[in-house]
């Protein structure tokens, strides 16, 4: 069973709350029309098991089928170089969020400033906060959690969705990507 609360049930998101992502089309379709997407992955990706794989292989099967740049915070760019991925930006993630929300920012490649962060990883406060001020501060930035707890701060997030679901969701965003940003 799904729900659109916030996970955190204390925290109130204000009037404007993220549209919960319903089905996996949404999600690809949002990032397929980005032009400067990045992808800001927490250490929580490099211990989250989903299935028999990390958060982390998934996320990257995304930024390769995509050409997303990534943005790694705290220990997860170790994981990421196991795993031959050997270009991520590593930044702490609340400079990556005031990156983000600079609007003269180049993005980690200098092509452009960020009109897309997808955020996976992040402990849940932290994303919380950092959702917070994109939201409010960045309104050249649309903002996407691919965790599977609903971040109201986002502007497309799951809802608090099981494993199982999170699993079938990802895999279908990942899956047959053609990819708008890829041409970038």
């Amino acid at each position: 069973m799904s729900s659109a609360d916030p996970w955190q049930t204390a925290e109130v998101g204000g009037p404007k709350k993220a549209a919960v992502i319903t089905k996996p089309a949404m999600a690809k379709a949002v990032i397929g029309r980005a032009r400067f997407p990045v992808l800001l992955l927490g250490n929580g990706a490099a211990s989250r098991e989903i299935g028999n794989r990390k958060l982390v292989d998934f996320m990257l099967d995304l930024a390769r089928a995509h050409r997303i740049p990534v943005i790694a915070t705290g220990h997860i760019n170790r994981a990421l170089r196991e795993r031959g991925y050997l270009n991520a930006t590593v930044l702490p993630a609340v400079e990556a969020g005031q990156r983000i929300a600079d609007p003269c920012w180049e993005g980690p490649e200098g092509k452009g400033p960020c009109d897309l962060a997808i955020i996976a990883g992040l402990p849940y406060p932290m994303a919380w906060t950092l959702l917070s001020g994109l939201k409010n501060f960045a309104p050249h930035t649309k903002t996407i959690t691919l965790d599977n707890t609903y971040q109201p701060n986002a502007t497309w997030s799951f809802a608090n969705i099981s494993e199982k679901d999170w699993q079938e969701n990802l895999e279908a965003i990942i899956a047959g990507t053609t990819g708008g940003a890829a041409d970038v």
